[in-house]
């Protein structure tokens, strides 16, 4: 979902006084002020990835989003653990409180990958690249969230943020400092370490239940470090993962290529990603180890997989890349799927069923669980008005944030598999005024 723009601020500010004066007058009234706030965000607005923005929205309880400060890690540096430009990684922490003190919650951010020296050099002067670009307050919005009411299992736990800068997922470590003669860091999993071993000093080390959780790209780390975390934390404890519009597929496009995988093959090579799986066949090329249907293989740890049959970005940059549609043919259905053709909707059906046979294999895992709906949309657990709340899409009438408490708590066994669009009235779907732009 998109920012809001500076042409969308006075409209979301008019929504925002509305909501307030409104109250608790019922669930309508709420509802129909999350409607008129979406409509506010998805038309209104230029689009980027979602994964990397901090919402201004209100929660669905009775005060606006808090605030949280951002930590950079000490002593990162001397371990070289450091994002693309050398300076030090960074995280946003909200401390947990009652019953909830001694239970964390981290979320990996996302934001996609870099491919080369030219796009990672670009993002060396973005909060992708560099802390000196962070911003040093976000709002904690959804999954992230301590209203009871916008996020009631995990409200007062422990609550973390971790930001993404080193372009390759948390998975890169190449000693070298110089690329063509040109400084750079690909020093993810270091980064990885710096933060886990900061954050263990401030009490996840005693974490009685701990949940890791990521988006998009971060979505991809959280099926990389999985296992890691659980190893981290105390053998007695709980430990799960959740994986938000993380699944990306390894695919034929629209013209026959494979684009992601030669963009993930790019992204290996360049940050040496390989020798972080073992497991990969060593006749397979290195992208495709960096597939989840290939990471997800090897993990132990219970995990929940969160996807949109029809993920927006996934469509743009894995099922329609601009290179594989000279004549434009894709790009009104790229930006609004109720503007796809028959031919368009039929492919994108293609789409939803390589996702599902990818996914058949962990559905039989009895410890997974998954949340496979038919929205066209990106990343749904950091969105307010998708991740629960009374607007929010509904697969057997349970919110995303229902189904994954249901889950997380033992309540009962959650494979929800949604009907193929355009079935599901609940759905969010996007409809973006330009196209997703590659970080």
């Amino acid at each position: 979902m998109p920012p809001l723009s500076s042409a969308a601020a006075p409209a979301t500010h008019r929504l925002r006084l509305w909501y307030r004066r409104l109250g608790r007058r019922g669930a309508a009234g709420v509802a129909a002020f999350a409607a008129a706030l979406l409509a506010a965000a998805f038309f209104l607005t230029p689009s980027r990835d979602p994964s990397t923005t901090s919402y201004s929205y209100p929660s669905y309880g009775h005060r606006l989003p808090t605030l949280v400060d951002l930590t950079l890690v000490d002593g990162a540096k001397e371990k070289g653990a450091v994002c693309l430009d050398g300076t030090p990684p960074g995280y946003h922490w909200l401390p947990g409180f009652g019953e909830g003190s001694d239970k964390w919650l981290l979320h990996l951010e996302g934001g996609s990958w870099c491919r080369n020296l030219t796009v990672c050099g670009q993002r060396k002067k973005t909060n992708l690249g560099s802390s000196d670009y962070m911003e040093r307050r976000i709002e904690f919005v959804g999954i992230l969230s301590d209203d009871e009411l916008q996020n009631p299992d995990f409200y007062n736990w422990n609550k973390v943020k971790v930001m993404y800068c080193d372009g390759a997922s948390f998975s890169g470590n190449v000693e070298a400092e110089f690329q063509d003669g040109t400084s750079f860091f690909f020093r993810g999993q270091r980064i990885w370490e710096a933060v886990m071993d900061d954050l263990l000093s401030k009490g996840l080390s005693r974490a009685k239940e701990a949940f890791l959780t990521g988006c998009s790209a971060g979505g991809l780390s959280t099926y990389i470090h999985c296992d890691d975390f659980r190893a981290l934390v105390p053998k007695a404890s709980t430990v799960k993962c959740l994986a938000d519009g993380g699944f990306f597929l390894d695919v034929e496009d629209i013209s026959g290529r494979r684009y992601m995988r030669s963009f993930y093959n790019d992204v290996a090579r360049l940050q040496d990603v390989r020798k972080k799986f073992p497991r990969c066949r060593s006749d397979m090329e290195p992208g495709q180890c960096f597939f989840p249907r290939e990471v997800a293989k090897g993990i132990s740890t219970p995990m929940f997989i969160l996807n949109p049959a029809y993920d927006v970005w996934q469509v743009e940059h894995v099922l329609s890349p601009e290179g594989s549609d000279p004549e434009r043919l894709w790009e009104n259905c790229r930006l609004d799927i109720t503007k796809c053709d028959s031919k368009q909707l039929e492919t994108l059906q293609g789409f939803r069923k390589e996702l599902l046979d990818s996914l058949n294999e962990f559905k039989k895992r009895k410890e997974w669980g998954m949340f496979i709906n038919s929205c066209y949309i990106h990343c749904q657990s950091m969105n307010p008005l998708t991740w629960h709340s009374p607007s929010a899409p509904r697969i057997n009438n349970k919110t995303i944030a229902e189904a994954v408490g249901d889950w997380f708590f033992n309540r009962r066994e959650v494979k929800e598999i949604d009907c193929e669009y355009p079935c599901n009235p609940t759905c969010h779907n996007a409809v973006l005024s330009r196209p997703y732009r590659e970080a």
